[in-house]
């Protein structure tokens, strides 16, 4: 599987910190972290495998966000997780994160995000491998949080920033909140995915798409308990970005055989993988597609039709369509 190309879509900068990068900006920015021990660190990094629920999972991004402060940071860890993509031959990535949670040592939300479009273009200059960006507004912030984000980001598009997204705690009926937001965001030509229906109900997943105007949806785990959802998703040919070890550490799902990627793939609906957040479920993408080939004897012309799907979704241009396309 390590061989074969990749596309991942819904993967969190934030949760994909290496450890020795946290401990070696935590020493240079005399950042307290109680201890610069790896396995220490490790473990304030990674969820336990009996984690409880999405905010219990969310506190494993304070430390990140501590050490992702300053320019030359977030350069370097958004370098990084290219690199480290780059050796499981992913071939694109969509990069997400929350611009406004990077400004407190004074930056703004413009340098932030240039400081990760900068880390995009020094892997893509080294190595074989297209990223784009998707910026996130916070739903335990403000509209006028997310407006804020919106407008600051708006210069970027189509120079390496590609999309918005709702994430952070979900609660039933968050998209009546951000109505405005998100439209503004689509006047500008920001593509739409939003985190829905993974530690709330399918609702929630109805709401993204006929309020918000979400192409895909983060997660999605619980259209399956749902038939309006399920079938809305289905009809308007809706991407789910769907992170199985992931949904297991949130208890979005019980166990890896309830797993529902597989049946909805087999029932038309468009399904991609992805880790969602590589440091804090401590896995990548060939973890995540090995999960579902041994769980249910995906073969590979199955995988290759996900793939090829996949490029489908992306917010990616059609020279870079084409050239992903031709990869497999």
């Amino acid at each position: 599987m390590n061989k074969l190309p990749k596309i991942e879509l819904h993967c969190h900068l934030d949760g994909s910190v290496r450890v020795e990068t946290v401990i070696d900006i935590a020493k240079k920015e005399n950042i307290d972290m109680t201890s610069y021990d790896s396995e220490k660190v490790s473990e304030l990094l990674r969820v336990p495998s009996n984690c409880t629920s999405l905010v219990e999972y969310l506190k494993k991004f304070e430390i990140p966000n501590q050490v992702m402060q300053t320019k030359e940071s977030l350069k370097r860890v958004t370098f990084e997780l290219l690199e480290d993509a780059h050796k499981e031959n992913i071939k694109y990535m969509e990069i997400r994160f929350a611009p406004i949670l990077h400004t407190n040592k004074g930056l703004s939300i413009k340098e932030v995000i240039k400081s990760v479009i900068n880390g995009i273009n020094y892997a893509e200059e080294k190595y074989d491998i297209k990223a784009n960006l998707i910026l996130g507004c916070m739903r335990n912030m403000s509209e006028n949080d997310a407006i804020l984000v919106i407008n600051e980001g708006k210069e970027f598009l189509g120079k390496g920033v590609v999309a918005v997204d709702l994430c952070g705690p979900e609660n039933e009926n968050f998209s009546e909140e951000y109505k405005n937001a998100i439209n503004l965001a689509r006047s500008y030509g920001y593509r739409v995915t939003i985190h829905a229906g993974e530690a709330a109900s399918g609702k929630n997943v109805v709401e993204a798409i006929n309020l918000l105007g979400a192409e895909r949806i983060g997660h999605g785990i619980n259209i399956k308990d749902m038939k309006e959802a399920y079938e809305l998703v289905k009809d308007k040919k809706i991407t789910l970005e769907m992170c199985p070890t992931s949904n297991i550490h949130t208890k979005a799902i019980d166990s890896m055989k309830q797993y529902p990627f597989y049946n909805f793939y087999k029932d038309g609906i468009s399904v991609t993988l992805n880790t969602d957040n590589r440091t804090v479920s401590n896995i990548d993408l060939t973890n995540e597609i090995n999960l579902i080939k041994d769980n249910f004897n995906m073969t590979m012309d199955e995988y290759k039709d996900i793939y090829l799907n996949t490029v489908e979704s992306t917010f990616a241009d059609e020279k870079t369509k084409d050239w992903l396309r031709k990869l497999i």
